[in-house]
């Protein structure tokens, strides 16, 4: 059994929470009970979510995207009185860590899909910024526009929208998970042939075209699962607790 507040303290030194100016708090967002023996892992903060963390006699709730983002309402009614609510009520405390779960070098999202589709990571799509949130690198051979969509969908259960800029063989990628398509243009400075990411805008689809770079709209859930599993899974291993990631699906 750990106390909170040192599985928390843990986790903000590990992922560099002052590093980052963010849209919501990372870290703890709703305080629970003290004494933490079982996690339960996910990727949004959501009712269904809570109610099965509940149901698992979970102790915290570890997420990436949490609560109190900038610019939404502050009152604590309706859905966000709803879901407070069912934390308060079964003592579990709410922790979130979004650009910083994003960044990191071992269990940041980035990282965490490059390892999963089995790329090689070269640098940053930021390269002078050494907390890039996303990451550029070479596929292991080059393979068609068609055949990295493929490799998407295996590996992530979901079809990407892929979008043809151009008909050569894709070697070099750059990569953002979430709702990053507006990074497109950086990866477009970088000439790789593909920007893989978990959105899609209008704008993004002339950009592609015209700019002649592969895009691929892989999901947004789909593409930022894999964080927060492997964070909860080494909590679970350095402080000897119980962990369960729960997978609420999400199309998006």
């Amino acid at each position: 059994m750990t106390q909170c507040s040192e599985l928390v303290a843990y986790c903000n030194n590990l992922l560099e929470r002052g590093a980052f100016q963010d849209y919501c708090p990372n870290g703890l967002q709703v305080e629970g009970r003290s004494d933490i023996q079982r996690i339960v892992t996910g990727v949004t903060a959501s009712q269904a979510l809570i109610e099965a963390a509940a149901a698992r006699g979970a102790d915290l709730l570890l997420v990436h995207h949490g609560y109190f983002w900038k610019g939404e309402a502050a009152p604590i009614t309706g859905l966000k009185q709803r879901r407070i609510k069912a934390l308060l009520e079964h003592g579990i405390n709410l922790v979130a860590y979004h650009l910083p779960l994003d960044a990191h070098a071992k269990f940041g999202n980035n990282v965490q899909l490059a390892q999963l589709l089995g790329w090689h990571i070269t640098g940053g799509l930021e390269p002078d910024n050494p907390r890039s949130i996303g990451l550029q690198g070479e596929l292991s051979e080059a393979v068609s526009g068609a055949e990295l969509a493929q490799q998407l969908n295996i590996a992530l259960g979901r079809e990407p929208l892929f979008i043809s800029g151009h008909s050569r063989p894709v070697k070099r990628i750059a990569w953002c998970t979430g709702a990053a398509q507006g990074y497109i243009e950086k990866a477009v400075a970088l000439g790789v042939d593909a920007f893989i990411t978990g959105e899609v805008s209008e704008p993004t689809i002339h950009i592609a075209r015209e700019c002649g770079i592969n895009f691929y709209a892989a999901g947004h859930h789909s593409t930022e699962r894999y964080g927060v599993k492997a964070l909860g899974e080494h909590l679970g291993e350095h402080f000897g607790l119980e962990h369960e990631f729960i997978d609420i699906d999400n199309p998006v």
